[in-house]
């Protein structure tokens, strides 16, 4: 049987590409709200990291030739947009625009198919610590979802988001530590108590019951505040007490150096 959290990331990655498919040629140059990131280079950030994923599950030899390239080009000071493009120039056929897309769309599937199958704790390396194989594709399902908001935004388009939020929404709480130490801050004790709404209407919850430390609201809004694709003042999201009112204001979900979450009114669906 098909590993659950691959199949939801397969059904976040046909949401995002139904949301493009059909589109000109035109709307691949279109410049989203995400560090002036246009959609074409947002699809091809998603597609070699979705390669990566591939390699580092089923040839981790080239994956550590991959993650040893990157890692050196932007140490000499390249940016992500233009290390990707020269990574698709070298293996992907230099393509861009739809014909990028159309690569990106014949592509995850084959991805979602390997991790599917894989035993959901075998280990695979990444560019950070290793992790299971079933943490890899809900940080690809994650990627795809959070970089979806931008293409869904710029194109005023609403994303049909079903309960699969629920792997981002955990990986949010779970990164609780991870947020503060990452800022070189020890993490406030006890951890909030959370409280989501699901897309379907069920309600989840996380960390022990209080009624001073709390974060409550929209499954999909916490999501979009702990990757960074909403200001929380942009939201519905309650917060009680000062250490959930100071996550909730740093949130973030995924690896890397710390980042600045939006400015608040800057980061929305265009009308």
């Amino acid at each position: 049987m098909m590993m659950q959290e691959a199949q939801d990331f397969q059904q976040e990655s046909d949401t995002l590409a139904a949301a493009l498919a059909g589109s000109d040629e035109a709307i691949f140059a279109t410049t989203t709200q995400f560090k002036s990131w246009t959609i074409e280079d947002v699809i091809g950030h998603l597609h070699i990291w979705n390669a990566a994923a591939l390699m580092t599950l089923e040839d981790p030899p080239a994956f550590q030739a991959f993650i040893g390239d990157i890692m050196a080009a932007m140490k000499a000071g390249k940016g992500h947009v233009e290390v990707q493009y020269e990574w698709i120039d070298s293996h992907a056929n230099g393509v861009r625009g739809k014909a990028l897309f159309d690569a990106y769309c014949d592509y995850y599937p084959r991805l979602a198919k390997a991790y599917g199958a894989a035993d959901p704790e075998s280990r695979v390396a990444w560019a950070g610590p290793d992790m299971s194989s079933q943490s890899k594709i809900i940080a690809r399902q994650m990627e795809t979802w959070s970089h979806g908001q931008e293409i869904f935004d710029i194109l005023g388009k609403n994303r049909a988001d079903g309960d699969r939020i629920r792997n981002i929404a955990h990986l949010g709480v779970t990164t609780y530590g991870w947020t503060f130490r990452n800022r070189r801050e020890e993490p406030p004790a006890p951890k909030p108590f959370v409280q989501l709404t699901a897309p379907s209407g069920a309600i989840w919850e996380w960390n022990d019951p209080q009624d001073d430390n709390v974060v409550r609201g929209s499954a999909v809004e916490f999501a979009q505040i702990v990757t960074q694709t909403r200001n929380v003042g942009d939201t519905a999201i309650e917060t009680t007490g000062d250490t959930a009112k100071r996550w909730m204001e740093i949130a973030q979900c995924f690896a890397g150096a710390p980042e600045t979450p939006p400015a608040k009114g800057t980061r929305h669906p265009v009308t």
